[in-house]
């Protein structure tokens, strides 16, 4: 199958305005060339003063072609308005339609891709890919039909008047060419790729650091903190530094070449002019002068269209990465689960499938081989060292992206054989840094049931213990938070997600690490929010603060992607093993803590 190029793939977003964009080229072009007539009517006033010397006032066509020249220019411009004012009405349908489409696409990945890509690198491509098409097509590919079209007007007016100055007049544009080439060849385009790379991962990691933010001031840390941030910068400094080394002497080379026509032309003007200086070489000198800036300023829209059409090669390429992803798929034979316990069997995931060796493999999972039933109504948490999987595992289970081997079942059926709006409304889940978005409490709230009434609502409120919000809230539930609204705390913010969870009031429930950002008085407000949302549910708990941990059915202790010790909290302490090893040292820093405050 024939690969498309770029512009036929921009083109299929354009709909019923592609032939805006075709039509802008028409008409940049007939712009750059109606740019060129007043250039001849100069010619006729120069030839006409030249004539009548020394009596000027015999050379009476000055007003009038002076007039004609000021004429095609207006046209001229206004003719190139209309190009753009086309080419930016399909630029702007063409940008919109990628805009939309990635965000259609976005919404049906799996949220474990998402989380892969970062949300500062989705951003990027959504805002940033797309609007480097639309700069492409509004502006470069107009002037590039003007830019095909002005070498052409400007050859004929070039060759016509003195072939012999006009062939010097080309011989900076040959070199010129030759220096531009080589810059905005093959290893341009990876430069540019490699410039749009730093960019991405400057602008990720400057929203991670800025999420972060509240954690550097809680703990008095700095910037230095965030090694990956300022890595990312230090990235991109060291890359634009040596870039601008790189080019800096064909950049001078190539404006020295094409602004030194007037060099040429005055060494040609000087052998022609050996035998005497006659009117006519004079004229044609003079308007060779006049006219081959326009090379100069030709040639630097066609290099500035050469970087262009990498730049829109590789956001084409980055949008791609994101359309290339594949949701996950869905099941030919829908089923419905029987009851609500979860069942893993040998699930194994990776988030590096590179090929390697099995030892490397497995060395790699972040689950490997786990293995584990939670009855319905059960409460289970997962401990362990940082980085052991505890995370990965409970993503599995919300389906966020399915294991490469085992699987996972609801009741008696697998997960991907469940529908996503059945899944969806069976599992509901609580993360350690839960958001609320912009809009009301209200409509927050209502985010986990679009149906619900204002009662619903309030009743969802108070389970979660958030009355208190609301009343100091200026306009109750319905205060708008974030941008230009009120400002919750971490734990409040809590408080209204684990409401939003009661109301959605799913059978299944999963808790990353829920009260990890609560002062004190929030944790316990959210600890009595979480235990009223927990009952009769099959809860699956992620906790680093092991009192949170103690009255659960089952703890399992998860270490490398496996499960090391499994068992009830009594059960683990009485083996003295790696659970019991960690309340220990859990134990000893409340003591500090606590004899510190002391």
């Amino acid at each position: 199958m024939k690969k498309q190029t770029n512009l036929s793939r921009l083109m299929g977003y354009a709909g019923g305005h592609k032939i805006l964009t075709y039509l802008s080229w028409v008409l940049s072009a007939a712009s750059s060339l109606l740019a060129l007539v007043p250039f001849w009517y100069i010619w006729r006033i120069v030839h006409d003063v030249l004539e009548a010397a020394p009596d000027f006032s015999s050379a009476q066509g000055i007003t009038h072609f002076g007039w004609m020249a000021v004429l095609f220019a207006i046209l001229s411009v206004i003719v190139y308005i209309a190009g753009l004012m086309c080419s930016h009405l399909g630029a702007f349908r063409i940008a919109s339609n990628i805009r939309k489409e990635l965000m259609r696409h976005i919404a049906k990945l799996p949220l474990g891709i998402v989380e892969k890509y970062g949300s500062g690198k989705l951003r990027k491509i959504v805002n940033d890919s797309s609007s480097a098409t639309e700069t492409y097509l509004a502006h470069r590919l107009p002037d590039k039909a003007g830019a095909i079209a002005t070498p052409i007007g400007l050859l004929f007016l070039l060759l016509t008047f003195d072939w012999r100055l006009g062939l010097l007049s080309l011989v900076p544009v040959v070199l010129g060419f030759l220096i531009m080439m080589k810059m905005t060849g093959r290893g341009m385009e990876e430069k540019m790729k490699e410039y749009q790379n730093a960019l991405a991962d400057m602008s990720n990691e400057a929203v991670e650091y800025v999420r972060g933010v509240p954690v550097v001031k809680t703990f008095g840390q700095t910037v230095f903190s965030f090694k990956r941030f300022k890595a990312a910068i230090d990235n991109y400094e060291k890359w634009v530094i040596a870039y601008t080394k790189a080019l800096r002497m064909p950049m001078l080379c190539y404006t020295t070449a094409v602004n030194g026509v007037f060099a040429f032309l005055i060494a040609g003007g000087i052998l022609l002019t050996q035998n005497g200086v006659t009117n006519e070489l004079l004229l044609n000198l003079i308007f060779y002068i006049v006219i081959t800036p326009v090379i100069a300023t030709t040639l630097t829209k066609i290099m500035f269209m050469s970087e262009d059409a990498m730049i829109v090669n590789d956001a084409i390429s980055r949008i791609d990465s994101v359309l290339n992803e594949k949701p996950l798929e869905e099941s030919g034979k829908p089923g419905t689960p029987d009851d609500y316990s979860v069942t893993l069997e040998h699930v194994s995931y990776s988030y590096d499938n590179a090929d390697s060796s099995e030892y490397e493999i497995r060395r790699k999972n972040a689950l490997d081989d786990i293995s584990m039933k939670v009855m319905q109504g059960q409460t289970v948490a997962l401990v362990g060292p940082s980085g052991g999987g505890k995370t990965t595992l409970a993503n599995i289970v919300t389906r966020f992206f399915d294991p490469q081997q085992g699987r996972i079942l609801i009741g008696n059926t697998d997960i991907r054989d469940i529908p996503k709006e059945t899944l969806m409304n069976t599992v509901s889940f609580v993360f350690q840094n839960s958001r609320l978005i912009k809009a009301s409490i209200l409509e927050n709230v209502r985010m986990a049931k679009p149906g619900a009434d204002r009662t619903e609502v309030m009743a969802a409120l108070k389970a979660a213990q958030c009355m208190d919000i609301i009343e100091k809230l200026p306009d109750g539930i319905d205060t708008v938070v974030g941008a230009n609204g009120v400002y919750l705390s971490g734990g409040e913010q809590q408080r209204i997600a684990i409401a939003r969870a009661v109301l959605k009031n799913a059978p299944i429930l999963i808790l990353d690490e829920a009260t990890a950002f609560a002062d004190p008085d929030n944790e316990v407000r959210v600890q009595e929010a979480l235990s009223a949302l927990s009952k009769g549910k099959t809860v699956i708990m992620i906790a680093h603060r092991l009192s949170s941990v103690t009255g659960a059915d089952c703890i399992y202790v998860l270490e490398d992607g496996r499960i090391a010790e499994s068992g009830t909290h009594a059960g683990l302490l009485r083996r003295s093993g790696i659970f019991s090893h960690m309340w220990k040292s859990y134990m000893e820093s409340a003591e500090w803590k606590i004899a510190k405050e002391a």
